[in-house]
């Protein structure tokens, strides 16, 4: 179906592109019979202007310089049926429009208004010519020839064809259409054109019609004001109506430019309003509007499609629906009925500048026909007034008229009795415009007419003459016209000769008594020094709704913070889903296209709106653990602190001197270094902590292993050294022989930590491996094989420790520790073998607390096996620690 009405549109086109070519073509014969006219004299009058008369509704007053108008005075006409066998008979037009006429009159007050200032075009009179164009673009189109080569009497050339145009502008028309049209063919001939109602974009093209000005606004700044409101109201998901003419095309084209490519929202459908009454396709339209989401309905048409779109609209009874009207329709008082109200009420539309022009309704009250009738060539358009508003008719009288009851005019009646619209000036819109644009040809003319000669913009610096005026010089002065209306406006044209846009916006209000009330809610206008400035006054909008407030019109709800937009395949743009943020990646605005990863130290907030630091983990002196493990090393530190203390008050006895007192004092010191260094195992890992924390737990332990290898060995000695022949083995095994083996033993373990130090020294990393929202701190060991060679030296020392020891667990009690020292050293080496795997497998600080927990627990198992019995001896049992006791018990055993 979209195929075939593009086919159909495109047709469209097509025809009315050849009506208009015809209509040139008519053109150029006309032209060309009137030049012809002066060679065949014998066939035609000798003037120049074109044969043949039109029987045009028109106007007309004369003066130096004449201005033509078209207006359309009648809403519709009748063609006879051409049968090319005889002249074919004039068109007649009915069903007369005031308000079409008010806008004539509207022009005929602005000359009139001009004619009586002494300050503009002071040496000057204008005079018009305004013709009705019967909303037929044939009828304007013969208008706008009439105009232009003089047709009537009054407004002939001379005898060579020089002098004062027919008219030297004409402003008008009312519609885009007859405007294309008819200013393809003035702008031939650089006739200037001011139109007060097409509002088409098209007419901005300069190449196309160079002659051709407006004081509306184009359509394209229409349709931006109309997205603004749009954007005001947050609708991003609209339908688009337009009618199937110039004008709606145009909007069309634009409104998906500026709206839908724009990224400014989306039109659900674009639906061509059909010419004339086609319920079918109607039917389809308004369907398509009733099964759609949308909320919001934007027409560019003239109120005649709305008539019949609302009927279809009423039938199948579609509400709840946010209008917006174009210029076209916003003011159309046949929409607004009880019978409409309950679809069309809170409409919100564009409507043209009102404005207010003083002296216009007295000047409207004095009309009469006795004022005009005595022309020669007819002022049918007052005549044709009168008898609508007063339902009478002028000699000669129709048939039966009088016999049917009928009135006779007698042009004496007076307009302040009757009820009419014409004389309501308080919502004057297109008559502004009429004024404006009468102003305008007349400011130019007069810039035109105050050029000094030799100083002018023509060639060889001329000026233009009244008496050999040429359109085209006025077009040079209507490009540069800038003055202000006595309301406050600004009139000037820009390059493609537009006026600078300002429009009303305008509300329907549905009152409770019924009656229907079109107020003024703000306006939406453009500065030669601005971009477009909406004002609207939202308190005072008139919302059709329950709720009283606008209305929501979104194809998808806004993605709220934490969330992406997702388009769904083979819709619009505005479709989409809410995908939440993955981990790790924020959005914190709304409807985000995409979702941002957090910095390196940070992470997302749980709802995906902003980014947090990570939490940072390591083993901290604040949490249980770390508390606990703090605890037990200083307890650890205390013990030996106080079993050296011990020890060192009971130097003199015989069990602690039969156990080398020396190897005993250095293994508690050494042994309260490995309680100490597990202290820096605990807090935030710092250089220097991750350097010290290894050489501290390998030296200290190997300090301590070396203790008790010298003291276990020291056991052998003095067991082998007992026996006959033995004596040499203390010799060779003396103190300093004890002391220089601990200093060796312990030397080498310091230098493998110089080493690793030296080569790959271990440092504070932030590990996000583990956790992707934590920092792990913690300490990289930097050589793995430093580590392990350090842990090899402690552990090949404690192995030979227990072998030794293990070897001389049955000696003689009184000289023997080897069973402490073997029990002791079984439990160090489950511990660090069960470390290895445990330390591998744990994460963050769980490896740290590893660590500690198996030096606390080795330092605890050494300082318990090899200072537990000796100390329960010396305080709880001293009848045990003299060396009878000792040497008895030796004897026993």
């Amino acid at each position: 179906m979209p195929g075939l009405r593009k086919g159909v549109n495109r047709w469209k086109v097509m025809w009315a592109f050849l009506d208009i070519n015809l209509l040139l073509l008519m053109f150029f014969m006309l032209l060309y019979s009137c030049f012809s006219s002066a060679v065949s004299s014998h066939l035609y009058s000798s003037s120049c202007r074109l044969q043949g008369q039109f029987h045009l509704n028109g106007m007309h007053k004369a003066g130096d310089v004449v201005l033509g108008g078209l207006f359309g005075t009648h809403l519709f006409s009748i063609f006879p049926d051409l049968s090319f066998t005889s002249e074919p008979q004039q068109p007649s037009c009915h069903g007369f429009d005031v308000l079409g006429f008010r806008q004539a009159q509207t022009m005929a007050f602005a000359i009139d208004e001009i004619n009586r200032n002494s300050n503009l075009l002071p040496n000057v009179t204008l005079g018009y010519s305004l013709y009705d164009n019967c909303i037929k673009l044939r009828i304007g189109f013969r208008a706008a020839l009439s105009l232009i080569s003089g047709q009537e009497e009054q407004f002939m050339l001379d005898e060579t064809c020089v002098g004062t145009p027919p008219v030297l502008g004409i402003v008008g028309d009312s519609s885009s259409t007859r405007s294309i049209a008819i200013s393809t063919v003035l702008g031939l001939y650089r006739v200037p054109m001011v139109s007060y109602f097409a509002t088409c974009s098209c007419l901005s093209d300069r190449q196309k019609f160079p002659s051709f000005f407006r004081t509306i606004p184009s359509d394209a700044f229409q349709v931006r004001a109309m997205i603004q409101i749009l954007k005001r109201f947050g609708w991003t998901w609209a339908g688009l109506l337009v009618s199937d003419d110039d004008y709606g095309l145009h909007a069309a084209r634009s409104f998906q430019s500026d709206f839908v490519q724009s990224g400014e929202g989306c039109l659900a459908y674009l639906e061509i309003l059909p010419w004339g009454n086609d319920p079918a396709e109607l039917r389809r339209i308004v369907g398509v509007m009733k099964k759609s989401t949308v909320r919001v309905i934007i027409v560019f048409a003239h109120e005649s499609y709305m008539i019949d779109l609302m009927e279809e609209v009423v039938r199948q009874n579609v509400t709840g629906l946010q209008w917006m009207a174009s210029e076209a329709w916003i003011a159309a008082t046949v929409l607004q009925t009880p019978h409409l109200m309950p679809y069309l009420g809170g409409t919100l539309g564009i409507a043209i500048r009102r404005g207010e022009i003083a002296g216009l309704r007295e000047f409207l009250s004095r009309i009469r026909p006795d004022l005009h009738h005595n022309s020669s060539y007819g002022n049918s358009m007052v005549e044709q007034f009168w008898e609508y508003t007063f339902e009478c008719r002028f000699a000669p009288l129709p048939a039966g008229w009088v016999e049917d009851g009928g009135a006779l005019c007698t042009g004496q009646e007076d307009l302040e009795n009757v009820e009419t619209e014409f004389l309501d000036i308080s919502n004057l819109r297109p008559e502004y415009n009429v004024y404006k644009a009468v102003y305008a040809l007349a400011y130019a003319l007069d810039d035109m007419l105050q050029c000094e000669p030799g100083r002018g913009p023509f060639i060889r610096h001329s000026c233009a003459n009244l008496q050999r005026l040429e359109p085209w010089q006025l077009v040079y002065y209507l490009e540069k016209v800038n003055f202000t209306t006595p309301f406050g406006d600004q009139v000037s044209f820009d390059e493609n000769g537009d006026v600078l846009p300002i429009y009303d916006i305008m509300n329907w209000l549905w009152l409770p008594d019924g009656r229907t009330k079109v107020q003024n809610v703000g306006e939406v206008k453009r500065s030669a020094f601005k971009d477009e400035e909406l004002t609207i006054d939202e308190k005072k909008i008139f919302w059709n709704f329950g709720s009283k407030k606008p209305p929501r019109s979104v194809c998808s709800e806004s993605c709220p913070p934490g969330t992406r937009m997702a388009r769904r395949k083979g819709e619009p743009v505005c479709c989409f889903d809410c995908i939440p943020c993955s981990e790790g990646k924020i959005s914190n605005k709304t409807d985000s296209i995409e979702c941002t990863s957090c910095q390196e130290d940070f992470w997302s907030s749980p709802q995906h709106d902003h980014c947090v630091p990570k939490e940072t983990e390591f083993l901290s002196y604040h949490e249980p653990l770390g508390i606990c493990l703090t605890t037990a090393s200083l307890l650890g530190t205390f013990i030996c602190t106080v079993v050296l203390g011990i020890f060192i008050y009971h130097r003199r006895t015989p069990i602690v001197r039969a156990n080398n007192s020396e190897l005993s004092f250095q293994l508690l010191v050494s042994l309260k270094l490995c309680f100490l260094c597990s202290l820096l195992f605990i807090g935030r890992p710092r250089l220097w902590t991750c350097q010290l924390r290894h050489a501290a737990f390998g030296i200290s332990f190997v300090l301590c292993v070396s203790c008790i290898l010298v003291k276990t060995m020291v056991v052998l000695a003095v067991f082998k050294a007992s026996k006959p022949g033995g004596g040499a083995s203390l010799k060779w095994f003396g103190v300093l022989q004890q002391r220089g083996t601990v200093m060796v033993l312990t030397s080498i373990q310091a230098a493998i930590c110089t080493a690793w130090l030296v080569s790959s020294s271990p440092v504070p990393h932030k590990n996000t491996q583990y956790n992707n929202d934590k920092i792990v701190y913690e300490c990289v060991v930097g050589s793995t094989v430093g580590f392990a060679v350090l842990l090899g030296y402690i552990g090949l020392l404690a192995i030979l420790s227990f072998l030794i020891a293990f070897i001389a667990r049955n000696l003689p009690d009184s000289f023997n520790e080897a069973k402490l020292i073997t029990f002791s050293m079984l439990i160090f080496c489950a511990v660090w073998v069960a470390f290895v795997p445990a330390y591998i497998s744990s994460p963050g600080k769980y490896a740290d607390a590893v660590e500690v927990f198996a030096i606390l627990a080795s330092s605890f198992s050494l300082l318990a096996s090899l200072f537990g019995p000796k100390c329960y001896i010396i305080l709880l049992r001293p009848e045990r620690n003299t060396k009878k006791a000792i040497m008895g018990r030796g004897i026993q055993s």
